[in-house]
């Protein structure tokens, strides 16, 4: 059943006003940093307190306009735009704590930009976490893409625009040459774009071709770009020249969970269960993600860089996502989704750590951390709480993940995905498992011994610490999560 509730337009608009505050009060660092928090606060309070409506197993609705009969540009609050939206808005709140510091620690320019785009990105993750239809979809999973082209272009340089290029150029040019025209052919054979009321029907009328049907399904998948699957993953690594909250932003916040959560929005509420089971589209895409899993696990091994190691990282633990999904039962569904806020999480974290490191220490190349964890302890402690999050061990929320994961692969019978989940697992240690190593049991040089390295500043080192914290509470305690998500099946 559905209600009426203007808390959506005030969720999406939060930080859109947060954006103007931003930009109004530029020349006043502080008054400008209060404004994102306040902003970033009031999305969360906003957020959760739809949590007990949906609990109870209501559709909150708002409609913002209608174009035409089924067309229409409206919001809507279930079980899997709580997963995404509480994890985003949250997140928010401490990134905006951790950009203060990161920022003014190396005195960065054009900090007003930094922060207006930041929050317009929010605009646009939060839009897409409440749309919907998959046209109001749409549209804020464009502006996500244009409001995030300056943070990439931030430094200004010929690589920081050569990046950003990339990035608008994939996303923006997928979304339009593969999910627009689908968006239209789907709407003509449906007369409508909203989403289905549950994950088993889908919207697509009984006698539509199966060979349209399949070839709409290949545009979405590969449309949503955000979504990192190869081929279309090379904008996110390229993306790293972006400054560190920005990367955290990019892979754990707004950017690539907009791009799994539409996909799996699409494939779950567009096409549905029984209607992808009856074309056996399930188990293809998962072996066909399965490849980004294995390969992206193996070029992060080759990675010194630490932030080109966890961009590597995200492309394939981003799959894991579009996998759970994609093998059709209840038990790898669950997997899959509630993957969304555990690998936020987890790989925030991991950001935020490497941010500290380079604040602290202006290393980016794990070669060069040798022996850093002994001087600073809390960074490394989080970090290694992160990567066992990656790997799936437990008390870490990435456990939860794996455990579905694997129940769902059993149950759907796949041999050869079981093996995949097992092979990338030994992959994520044999790439995080040496870079903890390295700092708690590596030789410190002599010239790092007489730089006196100390952890960075509270306001960077509280918030990883609160991640990581939170990511094992989830972990240990998964109910708050798995509860919207078996609202879901």
């Amino acid at each position: 059943m559905q209600f009426e509730d203007i808390r959506l337009l005030l969720a999406v608009l939060a930080p859109l006003i947060g954006a103007g505050l931003v930009m109004a009060t530029g020349k006043r660092p502080n008054v400008r940093e209060t404004c994102s928090f306040v902003a970033a606060a009031a999305l969360f309070g906003i957020v959760a307190s739809l949590v007990p409506a949906i609990y109870a197993g209501r559709t909150l609705h708002f409609t913002v306009f209608q174009l035409l009969p089924g067309l229409s540009v409206s919001l809507r609050a279930d079980a899997l735009s709580m997963v995404f939206a509480l994890s985003a808005s949250f997140l928010w709140v401490v990134t905006v704590i951790y950009s203060a510091g990161y920022m003014r620690g190396l005195e960065e320019h054009a900090q007003t930009r930094f922060n207006t785009c930041f929050a317009l990105a929010l605009f646009g993750a939060t839009g897409c976490a409440f749309s919907d239809n998959l046209l109001t979809l749409y549209l804020f999973y464009e502006i996500v893409s244009v409001c995030t082209y300056p943070l990439v272009a931030h430094h200004q340089d010929e690589e920081s625009y050569e990046g950003a290029r990339k990035y608008l150029t994939y996303l923006t040019g997928t979304a339009k040459g593969l999910v627009l025209p689908a968006m239209v052919l789907i709407y003509v054979e449906s007369g409508t774009l909203d989403f289905a009321n549950n994950i088993n029907t889908g919207i697509l009328p009984a006698g539509m071709h199966n060979g349209i049907v399949t070839a709409l399904y290949v545009c979405c998948i590969l449309g949503f770009a955000k979504n990192a699957v190869m081929p279309f993953h090379s904008w996110l690594p390229s993306a790293m020249v972006a400054p560190t909250p920005v990367s955290a932003l990019l892979h754990a916040v707004a950017v690539v969970k907009v791009g799994v959560f539409s996909t799996v929005r699409v494939m779950l509420f567009v096409f549905g269960v029984d209607k992808m089971d009856a074309l056996n589209l399930g188990i293809p895409t998962a072996y066909f993600v399965s490849i980004t899993i294995l390969v992206g696990s193996i070029v992060a091994l080759s990675k010194d860089n630490l932030k080109a190691r966890l961009a590597y990282s995200t492309v394939s633990q981003l799959s894991y996502i579009i996998l759970g999904v994609a093998l059709l039962k209840p038990a790898g569904i669950e997997g899959g989704l509630v993957h969304i806020a555990n690998h936020a999480f987890s790989k925030i974290t991991l950001f935020f750590c490497a941010g500290a490191i380079y604040v602290a220490t202006h290393k980016k190349n794990i070669s060069e951390m040798s022996g850093l964890g002994r001087v600073m302890p809390w960074t490394f402690g989080a970090f290694a709480l992160a990567s066992l999050s990656m790997i799936g061990a437990p008390p870490v929320a990435g456990f939860v993940t794996k455990w579905y994961l694997l129940n769902g692969a059993v149950d759907a019978g796949s041999i050869g995905i079981i093996a995949v989940l097992l092979a990338s697992t030994l992959l994520n240690a044999a790439y995080f498992v040496p870079v903890v190593y390295q700092a708690f049991f590596g030789k410190t040089s002599q010239a790092d011994l007489d730089h006196h390295y100390r952890e960075a500043h509270p306001a960077l080192v509280v918030p990883l610490t609160v991640t990581a914290v939170i990511s094992v509470v989830i972990g240990m305690c998964p109910g708050f999560f798995m509860r919207f998500v078996h609202l879901i099946l």
